[in-house]
């Protein structure tokens, strides 16, 4: 075991090795038999691609039990569209579920948004994705999302999102029905429009098993969907017209975050009325629980819950962390499926009695997982994880609770600085960096993220705080935020760096913030109002809050800042006072900005206006500004020079020797 100073420890988990990690499987689905789902391709100019996974051939070994209870299955995967077909929405520019797929005798009829120009594509394996929808000039164009194949009646319904004019605010969204045949193509008047718009946004129908009744949620501003949505129903006449849409669920303070429709057609839903995301069937409570089985929905078709064709259901459930369960309606209780995995995303189907789910853990990146819930046998059967590095340089983290202000609690990761051959001297404490998540309606999942490890395997611990207004806690935990945003986020924050300082876990004078989006806010935020920390890292951020609540961001976000900070008519001086930007000249630690230039969620503009705000002050500082990347970071190389960036910032704030390292060069 070598005595090195932290920052110094030789770590094999190089910005590289980082970025090509990063992402997850994402949208899963049967086709068929088969288990189908999308894949970050970040090499390949971060495209995401549509994977299949045949069936395991004959003769093939038979799947095998893998350590902690899970299991490999035979079979292959396959990318479905080579490069340059990117499947991905911009629906709410966070996208939405981009995909639909039936088997056929001649292989299986596909349909899929193209990123590149957001057209709807047809496409069958051994032929050309042909175009199915329009290219509108008009501002952002048309958009598509949740596609659901209707081969009886040559069509696929989804959501259109139609830009009316040149703002982000001129946009309508209804439920559309595409022509299968193309004829939609340069035909805009072929797209049948299943309702109109007087819902501001709306996610996919469901339609029910004999096809009598479709179901969907919408909202409108000023709220957010995890403040209130109301579930829609409506009856589908024979010539596939919807006809009598009422709200059967949901109103202003009330969240209802998916619907299904169970195999006898009864309607599933899941609400928060109780203050936490609950199931009921056809209205009634069906497990109640002080825990939740739904999520805020930022991407329509994200997907908690499957009722199966046995009358169970498959659940993604918990409180914080998530687990794969199936529930058993008649009796409410609620049994988890055994492995290795200890936290479940927003993505699951079901097929017969087979559910296919995205899972991770502490050891493992997010894999495609299958549950068989008659034998409650778990196995990966795509993304499977694969050690790039020895496991013993991967963080150890540890779950926290702290107390912070009136005694309120946080939740936190703590990821201490962990390396299999390397021990800091004893008199020495190491440098954190707290981690503020994005949303700022999210939460940090406590998975293996190889960024982390980037910096734990140097010798730099890694906190990330599931501040006051995150999700996975409850109604209450996500309205400590309301009207509190720059106050509620920067406070627990800070709480957490100083209690780890005062416990001696930390290093008091080496302390550090980073964030991104909402993140990048609570970063900027905690840079100008407290004096915890000694740098900070910012990537993509909001930073002018009356500029991002006035046409500066997209149309899907535009007053999400009523209740995150309140009605900018009554009050104004608060956005003002609230906003990094005006404080720039408060700032006197070091810090590093990382903005993409195609952001239309938070533009460049909101970091070119703080910049100009700091004027001449001598503050250490970079500005990098990625051509080609949008709201988020997709690109290795951009991924890469983001990370080596952000360790020199560290680097020479705390005074580490971190070899092989460039040097991030600080303007003043």
């Amino acid at each position: 075991m070598r005595t090195l100073a932290y920052g110094a420890w030789p770590s094999p988990i190089d910005a590289a090795l980082a970025a090509a990690h990063d992402g997850h499987p994402e949208y899963v689905g049967f086709v068929g038999d088969e288990v189908w789902w999308t894949e970050p391709r970040p090499a390949e100019a971060g495209r995401r691609t549509l994977v299949r996974r045949h069936n395991q051939e004959v003769g093939r070994e038979a799947p095998r039990w893998r350590g902690g209870g899970g299991r490999r299955a035979g079979g292959t995967e396959e990318s479905v569209l080579p490069a340059p077909w990117n499947v991905r929405s911009r629906v709410v520019e966070y996208g939405g579920h981009p995909w639909a797929a039936l088997p056929g005798e001649n292989g299986p009829l596909v349909v899929f948004v193209n990123f590149a120009d957001q057209r709807l594509y047809r496409f069958e394996p051994g032929g050309e994705p042909r175009p199915l929808t329009p290219v509108s000039d008009v501002g952002a164009g048309l958009r598509w999302a949740e596609p659901r194949l209707r081969p009886e009646r040559g069509e696929v319904w989804c959501v259109l999102e139609e830009f009316t004019g040149p703002g982000p605010a001129d946009v309508r969204r209804v439920l559309a029905a595409v022509p299968l045949d193309g004829s939609a193509a340069r035909d805009r008047d072929a797209v049948r429009e299943l309702t109109d718009d007087r819902h501001r946004f709306v996610t996919g129908p469901k339609l029910s098993p004999d096809g009598r009744r479709a179901a969907w949620l919408a909202w409108d501003h000023p709220r957010m969907p995890w403040d209130g949505t109301e579930l829609l129903l409506a009856d589908v006449g024979p010539d596939g017209t919807l006809h009598g849409a009422r709200t059967v669920a949901g109103g202003p303070g009330e969240s209802v975050a998916q619907a299904e429709w169970t195999h006898d057609g009864r309607l599933l839903h899941a609400s928060d009325r109780s203050g936490w995301w609950n199931l009921y069937l056809d209205g009634e409570p069906l497990c109640p629980r002080e825990e939740e089985f739904a999520g805020a929905l930022w991407k329509p078709g994200m997907r908690w819950f499957a009722p199966l064709d046995s009358g169970l259901i498959a659940v993604v459930h918990g409180r914080g962390a998530t687990a794969l369960g199936i529930l058993d309606p008649e009796t409410g209780e609620v049994v988890d499926a055994a492995g290795p995995w200890t936290e479940f995303a927003a993505t699951l189907a079901a097929h017969g009695e087979r559910v296919v789910a995205v899972g991770a853990s502490p050891r493992s990146a997010y894999e495609v997982v299958e549950l068989d819930a008659r034998t409650g046998h778990a196995r990966v059967v795509g993304a499977e994880h694969d050690d790039a590095v020895d496991p013993a340089y991967y963080p150890e983290p540890q779950i926290r609770t702290f107390t912070g202000p009136d005694g309120r609690d946080i939740h936190a990761h703590i990821y201490p600085p962990h390396h299999p051959g390397c021990v800091a001297p004893a008199d020495e404490l190491p440098p954190y960096v707290v981690w503020a998540h994005g949303g700022p309606t999210g939460r940090a999942p406590l998975v293996l993220d190889l960024e982390i490890a980037y910096f734990t395997s140097r010798g730099i611990g890694v906190a990330e705080v599931n501040y006051g207004g995150s999700t996975g806690y409850g109604r209450a935990y996500r309205e400590r935020l309301r009207e509190q945003w720059g106050v509620v986020d920067v406070e627990d924050c800070a709480a957490v760096a100083l209690a780890l300082a005062d416990e001696g876990t930390a290093d008091r004078d080496r302390l550090a913030v980073r964030g991104g989006s909402a993140g990048g806010w609570t970063a900027a935020a905690s840079l100008t109002t407290t004096d915890v920390y000694a740098c900070g890292t910012i990537k993509y951020p909001i930073l002018d809050l009356t500029g991002w609540g006035t046409g500066e961001t997209h149309d899907f976000e535009s007053h999400y800042l009523e209740s995150l900070i309140g009605p900018l008519a009554d009050v104004p001086a608060r956005y003002t006072e609230r906003s990094p930007a005006t404080h720039a000249d408060r700032l006197d630690v070091p810090f590093l900005l990382l903005q993409g230039l195609d952001d239309v969620i938070c533009p460049p503009v909101q970091c070119e206006r703080f910049l100009a705000r700091l004027g001449d002050r001598p503050v250490p500082h970079a500005y990098l500004a990625f051509e080609g990347e949008g709201h988020g970071f997709r690109r290795v190389e951009t991924m890469v020079r983001a990370l080596e960036a952000e360790l020199s910032l560290y680097a020479q704030v705390f005074g580490l020797n971190t070899p092989g390292v460039p040097i991030l060069e600080l303007a003043k």
